[in-house]
């Protein structure tokens, strides 16, 4: 063969393997954009033929969310800024506690006499002056009293956002709607901790309660002028016999209650012992710890929609919130193992898969127990077991951290949610077959 002849049959074959590996490179780009576009459309699904009135109302929840800095924050504000003692600490979370249980019910009542959406711009708008007022208070009575003002009005927000819902969705979504709302909450529990790191970093904790007290007041505006009282026929799903039969009379709903009332004081310490923990203990900076917290929401956010449209059509709502307590129990038992930022890190992300499983369906549970009529009061009691928890949940946590030491906490915790999972196993038993059957998230 000629010299001539070869280098041809060199660029030939090298023709041949370069056409061959752009078709295959060609091939791998087309099959991963067609593998984007249907993975995209899934995780897009659940979001179709929700209601605008859902979407303005999430984005509203998203703008109050994301500028609630102070209340992550409040334990580490109460201690660096305020000097406030352990002990003293768990009193003025005991009037956290109380305003909510207040606001909750109050809300809940005013909100069957004159409707949902005058609560919910009043409780915005009047919010936001009194965040902007609190940052003034610095005694101890001062600030009890002031954060049990500013809780109740607040938190009477609450039970009239969870009617809106119902208005605002039907029997197909109502799930995912519930799921979108906490979306937004998630979200802006993501972004807000993180910013309010960088906020403590720059300008101090007196920053927070600016930042709240705007972002209250925009979402107040937005849901005033974008957001109207809908009225419509209710085809709620009657379970009992009774369309007025009241909340604190329903057997099931009180085992239901007490297991939310039992789970939300272990969820308190998440909230308010563990930045401490955080801080004292494994001592990651305020910033580092909006950070972690971000994750909690930023997971949320991105995880919880997709879940709970997969998991909601194979398994029962009482199922699914017993798993999601199992995962909070070993969450804070992995606390215990040792104080690495890896077990740290772990023990969050299980937390947050706890929270997926189960707060999407406690709501959704307790939206479908609620009666025609009297939906506010349902949705006011059940929002009401975790401001029972809070009243309680503080002074458990920090008069434990105080004694004993944060390992023994994380003991208790654990106990505390391993007892609400025998009371949803109790509920379980007791519930007829029918009953579940109504309210199951198989319907949705």
């Amino acid at each position: 063969m000629s010299f001539h002849v070869y280098v041809a049959a060199i660029i030939c074959f090298n023709y041949r393997v370069i056409n061959y590996f752009d078709k295959l490179r060609i091939q791998l780009l087309a099959g991963f954009f067609i593998f984007t576009i249907q993975m995209l459309d899934k995780i897009l699904n659940p979001y179709r033929n929700l209601s605008k009135e859902i979407w303005i109302l999430s984005l509203i929840t998203l703008i109050n969310r994301a500028g609630a800095m102070v209340i992550p924050f409040l334990s580490l504000y109460l201690t660096k800024s305020l000097g406030f003692s352990k002990p003293d600490i768990s009193i003025i979370l005991t009037f956290y506690g109380l305003g909510s249980l207040c606001g909750n019910w109050i809300g809940g009542k005013l909100t069957d006499k004159i409707g949902y959406h005058k609560i919910m711009y009043v409780s915005l708008f009047l919010g936001g002056v009194l965040f902007f007022f609190v940052q003034f208070l610095e005694t101890f009575w001062e600030f009890s009293i002031g954060i049990f003002i500013l809780i109740l009005v607040i938190d009477s927000f609450r039970p009239a956002m969870w009617v809106a819902i119902t208005d605002y969705s039907n029997e197909e979504n109502k799930t995912r709607s519930v799921t979108l709302i906490r979306l937004a909450i998630n979200l802006g529990f993501s972004v807000g901790p993180a910013m309010a790191g960088l906020v403590i970093a720059t300008i101090g904790y007196k920053g927070l309660f600016w930042v709240d007290a705007i972002t209250t007041i925009i979402a107040g505006f937005l849901l005033y002028f974008f957001l109207h009282q809908v009225k419509k026929e209710k085809t709620d799903i009657t379970v009992t016999a009774t369309n007025n039969l009241k909340p604190y009379r329903d057997y099931q709903f009180m085992l239901f209650w007490f297991a939310m009332f039992l789970s939300g004081i272990a969820f308190i310490q998440f909230i308010e012992v563990l930045p401490l923990y955080y801080s004292e203990i494994i001592k990651l900076s305020e910033q580092d710890i909006g950070y972690l917290l971000a994750l909690n929401g930023f997971l949320i956010f991105a995880t919880e929609m997709p879940i709970v449209a997969y998991v909601q059509h194979k398994f029962g709502q009482i199922n699914l919130m017993i798993f999601g307590f199992i995962l909070f129990a070993i969450s804070f038992y992995m606390l215990n193992i040792n104080h690495s930022l890896l077990v740290v890190i772990t023990g969050m992300v299980l937390l947050t898969f706890g929270e997926v499983f189960s707060f999407p369906f406690s709501n959704t549970y307790a939206m479908h127990r609620s009666k025609k009529g009297n939906q506010g009061e349902y949705m006011a009691f059940y929002s009401m077991s975790f401001s029972a928890a809070f009243i309680v949940g503080p002074t458990f946590g920090m008069r434990i951290v105080n004694s004993f030491g944060y390992d023994v906490l994380w003991s208790a915790v654990g106990v505390l949610f391993l007892i609400a999972i025998a009371l949803l196993i109790w509920m379980k038993r007791d519930v007829s077959s029918e009953e579940l059957d109504e309210v199951s998230l198989v319907k949705n």
